[in-house]
């Protein structure tokens, strides 16, 4: 294969798109682009991740491995403890499994969907 390319953009399915994207605009800290009920985005230095409204929507279950898990971020932040404190206060949930041990500390965001903090690479 010859042909390479670009990433555009992501789009994550949701069931409340304007509440996952400011959700996500707060942990990653970027800007809430475009804001509607069925379609949100934020965006950074030319990447952008949106949020689609889909009517019935039901996250996977955590950690239910015989459900299909749809997709999973991992977040890079400086201090797990403080970035989990503040997540939670936004609006994630932390489940009791935590298959990272001390690694990463798996969150669920508002609408149910798992994402993992990891520590920020050193160097």
């Amino acid at each position: 294969m010859t042909v390479h390319a670009d990433l555009a953009m992501v789009n994550l399915d949701s069931s409340d798109p304007v509440a996952h994207a400011a959700f996500y605009s707060r942990a990653l800290g970027w800007e809430v682009t475009h804001s509607q009920a069925e379609y949100a985005m934020i965006s950074k230095d030319g990447t952008s991740v949106g949020f689609g409204l889909v009517p019935g929507y039901v996250p996977p279950a955590w950690p239910d491995e015989t459900a299909g898990k749809r997709y999973h971020l991992d977040l890079y932040v400086d201090d797990v403890t403080v970035a989990e404190k503040d997540l939670v206060a936004a609006g994630a949930t932390r489940p009791e499994f935590q298959p990272g041990g001390e690694r990463w500390t798996v969150l669920l965001d508002p609408i149910g969907q798992p994402f993992c903090l990891c520590p920020r690479p050193q160097g």
